[in-house]
């Protein structure tokens, strides 16, 4: 069992042996190779790699049983990364040298005393940066061709080796070896079965639902959660409920587990469709002789436990389904929701965890036979915390509770199992690790890769999608199949990828973060322990001299003597400082001297440094020797300015110095890093020096900020050559643009100075056209009168978010309805727009801003009328209306607004009153408005909270109120001198108790909740927490 443990990480030997294989074909490399003479080595390590890469299938399953085979592939491991480190330094001289040929290109074209000035600069960060290669100290290619002989030594010393262990080359028949595992039948203990009520009424609906039927066609419910949760326990509740019972005719139960046999499956259905033998092997015979006899019967066929991912196998599968009367259904359950996106018709059910609550009765009956802790108080505390080490997933609380079942009720083993972790369990009582060795064993081996790196992050860490991303282009992991896709795009398909096979789970506190389940976080410490570390969450399991990652959490003074394991981590490839998405106030740690200074510049081999959140002032200058470093992290430091040696690290792909607010420039020698793909400059507000010939970096695809220098040229000419930006860009000092010639083709976030909303700045504006797949723009203080005419036309097509801001000379807006994509507009500011919608919306020919879902509108100071001439819902999509400080609107607002969920209107005094059909609103504000009188409220159903404020002329609440089906929950009132009554009806007071909260003062006479004048009190006290 220890050995399989061990072992189970170096399924990651496949995908760093195709890395390397890769690396070495490309044509950069190759072009490097013949000029220094070593090509014929090369050659000799990819037809050796070719070799071992035809056997690693089955050397990753014989590893499971065979000590020799772990062996081997553990030595393999260390070669492959050896290999990595080397191509990489040969594919840095390759750098070195084509930048030293631009150098020498550039220089012919420039002026004498300049050319020896830049030169000098060019040779101090470019070679003396790059300290293992100084040619005074080192003979590069001499040393180089004397590592590639002595990794070729290796190599075939394990090709030798692997040639003992008769591994079979190129084996697809892994599969059919795995260990049969315990195929799942319908029947189920009900009783013991704890917080599935709503998860089986919610499946029933999905089953019992003939609204979604297609015709000649059968409909297919999924159920999709992690492994453990309890997707079988679900779907035999469903299928044994009585109601299925009754409403189908015939119901099927059909295991189908990892292999997806589509004449096993068919002739299962058909023995059990019959009652009969099934010996029957040609696929026609059986899918006609099921269609026979489902012909006119309503069926329920339960598919347990589908990992098929071909969709030709699925629609050859169900073909004979069809047959059978409209309302069957197909019950599947799966982890991945891949699978459930092919197979499914009529919906998905995500099933989640388990509550404590829940979780504990369960783990509780199965370790004690009863629900609680009444005979055994002593493990009440120990129990409890078992459950909620659980993490809500039920296959871990069947299993730890059955495990100590056996143990008797003694205290030490119960702490025993509490601090284990799921591979100390034994595997024959456990069926945790196998379940969740299972889906790790399915991944592909890039995504293997990718998942067992998050083994850096400790249990509960939040991680957000774009940051892992990043990280795993820095390790190599990203396998660039076709030049059209970007790397950070193909990430971005791993992560969905895993996220759909229940490896990721949104964050319940932060959507736009994401979480491991702690037993897939242990699963993920589990395969990478001989290469991964996290010092505040692992035990040592291997020799620290093979660890390739090691991962912290900062503490507020970080000595040298906690790093002091990483002087025998010479080959350390990650040092990260935790968490990386830090806030302002929490960047206060303090990082020893002696770490900065001595330790880190000599881990040369490090290829991710995150130093986020210390309070960093400079850096040495021997950071330029880290020539393999692809990330590197300073966000909320104190940097002031980075070494010129930064220029040297050419293999660098993402500089992150977001929040470093005493940063005041960059280094001109950043233009050498010609592999930048993120150069993150957000809040860094004293930067205001950009270096010049930024236009170098040809992969950058995130620029957050630029500034326009003034006494100088722009280099507008240099993001022209930046084809591959995404995202926004802020540009600040446009007012020191004095012409039109360099400005340029972006994607941007422009603002101007306040202070020259004088100066005409169209022609500027006019040439920074943005690239079509641009999905953000912000336009602050722009001194225009209009906008360029690109502004609202095709170029637009794919935004997604406008904000235009204190532009206070613009007299009109363009016909943004038209924009197709467009989700959120706010304007604030605009002093110069007295009428809004008219121009351009008759000619649209639709209804403008079909999916718009935010419109908010800011001290519009001089904004009068509003133009909306469809009254049956000219914003179908709309999900929240502001509109505050626009003192002179007098009109009315728009009529029907079907989707809109919160209205929020302060401060517009002349806003008159109107009928309102609102039937999704949740939220109404309205606030400082004495003219606007709501006279009706049509067709609302679920508001939740009402908050009025400074309306003197309203008197009572409108006719709306008598149409609830409840009343709100919270209701505050304050500066209606007016109101007299809430005017609820006699026969509505019962729904006054689910008022919760009631604030009402500033009212002069008595007010009365009823419309007869009654007082009327909610029926519980308690939940009416205030009335003045």
């Amino acid at each position: 069992m220890e050995v399989f443990a061990v072992s189970l990480g170096d399924a990651l030997v496949s995908a760093l042996v195709s890395s390397v294989v890769d690396v070495i074909s490309s044509t950069l490399f190759m072009k490097y190779a013949d000029k220094d003479k070593i090509s014929s080595e090369l050659k000799k390590w990819q037809k050796l790699l070719l070799n071992i890469n035809a056997s690693l299938e089955d050397a990753e399953e014989k590893q499971t049983w065979s000590g020799s085979v772990k062996l081997w592939l553990s030595d393999l491991r260390d070669i492959a990364y050896d290999a990595e480190d080397i191509i990489d330094e040969l594919t840095f001289e390759s750098f070195r040298h084509q930048i030293m040929e631009d150098t020498d290109s550039f220089l012919s074209t420039y002026n004498a005393r300049r050319r020896i000035s830049f030169y000098m600069k060019v040779r101090r960060y470019i070679s003396t940066c790059c300290l293992s290669f100084n040619p005074s100290t080192v003979k590069f290619s001499t040393k180089m061709e004397s590592r590639l002989k002595s990794l070729t030594t290796r190599l075939e010393e394990a090709v030798a080796v692997k040639n003992g262990l008769a591994l079979v080359e190129n084996d697809r028949g892994r599969y059919e070896r795995m260990k049969e595992r315990l195929r799942s039948s319908s029947l189920v203990d009900e009783s013991h079965v704890y917080g599935r009520e709503r998860d089986r009424e919610a499946l029933l609906d999905l089953l019992m639902n003939d609204s979604d039927d297609g015709v000649g066609d059968i409909g297919v419910v999924s159920v999709v959660g992690m492994a453990g949760v309890g997707k079988t326990t679900l779907a035999q509740l469903v299928y044994n409920d009585a109601k299925v019972e009754s409403f189908f005719d015939l119901r099927v139960w059909v295991c189908v587990s990892e292999e997806f046999d589509v004449v096993k499956v068919t002739a299962t259905v058909l023995q059990a469709v019959s009652m009969e033998g099934c010996n029957l092997k040609d696929l026609n015979l059986l899918q006609v002789s099921i269609k026979e006899k489902l012909f006119g019967k309503k069926i329920l066929v339960v598919l347990d436990d589908v990992w098929n991912e071909n969709y030709e196998q699925w629609e050859v599968l169900r073909m004979p389904f069809i047959a059978a009367e409209a309302g069957s259904r197909i019950l599947v359950t799966t982890r991945n929701e891949r699978v459930a996106s092919i197979m499914t018709t009529c919906g998905t059910y995500r099933l989640k965890e388990l509550t404590n609550d829940d979780c504990l009765s369960l783990f509780t009956w199965h370790a004690l036979g009863t629900l609680d802790f009444e005979g055994h108080p002593s493990l009440r505390g120990i129990g409890e915390e078992i459950a909620r080490k659980c993490k809500g997933l039920p296959l871990a609380a069947k299993t730890l509770g059955g495990l100590l079942r056996t143990k008797g009720n003694h205290q030490e083993e119960w702490e025993d199992v509490l601090k284990s972790k799921i591979w100390d369990l034994p595997e024959e009582r456990s069926s945790i690790l196998p379940a969740l060795r299972l889906s790790y064993h399915y991944l592909p081996f890039h995504l293997k890769r990718c998942f067992s790196y998050c083994d850096l992050f400790p249990k509960d860490y939040e991680f957000e999608k774009d940051e892992l991303v990043l990280l795993w282009m820095a390790e190599g992991f990203l396998q660039q199949t076709t030049r059209e896709k970007q790397m950070k795009d193909i990430g971005t398909e791993y992560f969905r990828d895993l996220q759909s096979r229940s490896f990721f789970q949104q964050s319940t506190s932060d959507r736009a973060r994401y979480v491991m389940h702690d037993l897939i976080n242990d699963l993920a410490q589990y395969v990478s322990r001989e290469t991964c570390f996290n010092s505040d969450g692992d035990k040592l399991y291997a020799r620290v001299e093979k660890l390739r990652h090691f991962s912290f959490l900062r503490h507020q003074y970080d000595i040298s003597k906690r790093f002091e394991i990483l002087h025998q981590m010479e080959s350390l490839r990650t040092f990260m400082a935790l968490p990386i998405h830090t806030s302002p106030w929490a960047a206060s740690s303090y990082l020893s001297n002696n770490v900065l200074q001595e330790l880190l510049p000599r881990l040369v081999r490090l290829r991710v440094l995150s130093l986020s959140g210390y309070c960093i002032e400079e850096l040495p200058h021997q950071i330029g020797g880290l020539i393999h470093l692809r990330y590197f992290n300073l966000s909320y430091t104190r940097i002031k300015s980075l070494p010129d040696s930064v220029g040297s690290l050419f293999s660098l792909q993402t500089l992150i110095l977001h929040g470093c607010k005493n940063l005041v420039k960059l280094p001109q020698a950043i233009e050498n890093l010609i592999n930048l793909h993120v150069l993150d400059l957000t809040d860094t507000e004293n930067l205001t020096e950009m270096p010049m010939h930024l236009g170098n970096l040809k992969n950058l695809q995130i620029l957050s900020k630029f500034f326009v220098q003034k006494d100088r040229r722009p280099n507008f000419i240099d993001l022209k050559s930046l084809l591959h930006l995404r995202k926004e860009i802020s540009i600040r000092g446009l007012e020191n643009v004095v012409g039109t010639r360099d400005a340029g083709e972006y994607s941007l976030d422009m603002q101007w100075s306040p202070d020259f909303l004088d100066v005409d700045a169209l022609p500027v504006f006019s040439m920074l056209q943005p690239h079509e797949n641009l999905k953000k723009i912000r336009v602050a203080f722009y001194g225009g009168t209009q906008f360029p005419s690109w502004f609202g036309g095709s170029s637009l097509a794919n935004i997604v978010d406008i904000n235009l801001s204190n532009c206070r000379n613009v007299m009109s807006l363009p016909a943004l309805g038209g924009l197709p994509s467009l989700k959120k507009l706010s304007i604030e500011g605009m002093d110069g727009i007295k009428e809004l919608g008219m121009d351009g919306v008759k000619e649209l020919g639709f209804k403008p801003f079909p999916v718009l879902e935010v419109l908010q509108f800011q001290n519009m100071l001089k904004w009068e009328y509003w133009y909306h001439p469809y009254e049956d819902g000219e914003f179908p999509s709309l999900h929240e209306l502001v509109i505050h400080n626009c003192p002179n609107l007098n009109q009315k607002l728009p009529r029907y607004l079907p989707s809109l969920v919160k209205l929020i209107v302060k401060g517009c005094p002349n806003l008159v009153d109107s009928v309102l059909n609102l039937p999704s609103l949740h939220e109404l504000n309205i606030e400082d408005c004495k003219n606007m009188v709501p006279l009706s409220l049509v067709g609302v159903t679920s508001l939740v909270t009402v908050k009025i404020r400074g309306l003197p002329y309203l008197k009572c609440f409108p006719d709306g109120f008598q149409q609830f089906p409840g009343a709100p929950k919270h209701l505050l009132i304050s500066n209606c001198s007016g109101l007299t009554s809430l005017r609820l009806k006699v026969t509505e007071c019962e729904n006054v108790a689910s008022i919760e909260y009631v604030k009402v003062n500033g009212s002069s006479p008595p007010l009365s909740l009823a419309e007869n004048g009654k007082n009327l009190v909610p029926k519980s006290q308690h939940f009416l927490k205030s009335l003045e």
